[in-house]
């Protein structure tokens, strides 16, 4: 008995389709999304998370007696935290697959993508596999804050703006 595959023993049709009636046949396969539904998902979500980012900084401001300046540092810290615990326990992308977009409020959505760097690389070692893979991440969006941040400078100061100052 030979070992031929099933297309070649009759038992299933020979399927040979062109990249274009591929594409064509699993559009009408791919489940449907609204797009509505996941805008709403992302917009509660992250307005959630902005809920609960002034919740902690209000909780700063009157447990603490901080004034708002002085609670903005620590609220951002205690975001990060609750966002690098999750991602490690593998809930925020449980959270991320149902909210989408929402979850990618700044500080979080960051945080989260540093924290996913990180525990994938982890077996690779602290300095090569953590260190390296999560400032590939990092480096991209330090660049970009610092060249965005040089050219608002420049207009800044051709536009002689002060800032209200």
């Amino acid at each position: 008995m030979s070992s031929n595959s099933s297309a070649e023993n009759g038992k299933y049709p020979k399927m040979s389709m062109s990249p274009k009636e591929y594409q064509a046949f699993a559009k009408t396969r791919e489940p449907s999304r609204s797009i509505f539904t996941n805008c709403l998902k992302a917009f509660l979500f992250g307005g959630m998370i902005c809920l609960i980012g002034q919740g902690i900084q209000e909780l700063f401001i009157h447990l603490m007696g901080m004034s708002k300046e002085d609670a903005s540092n620590p609220t951002v810290a205690v975001l990060i935290l609750i966002s690098v615990i999750l991602t490690s326990l593998g809930v925020y992308d449980k959270i991320a697959q149902w909210a989408g977009a929402g979850t990618a409020v700044p500080v979080t959505g960051f945080a989260n993508s540093m924290c996913s760097a990180a525990l994938e690389h982890r077996s690779e070692g602290l300095v090569l596999g953590v260190g390296a893979n999560m400032f590939k991440l990092a480096g991209s969006v330090i660049v970009f804050g610092t060249v965005a941040a040089f050219f608002v400078g420049i207009a800044h100061l051709l536009l002689g703006t002060n800032g209200g100052h």
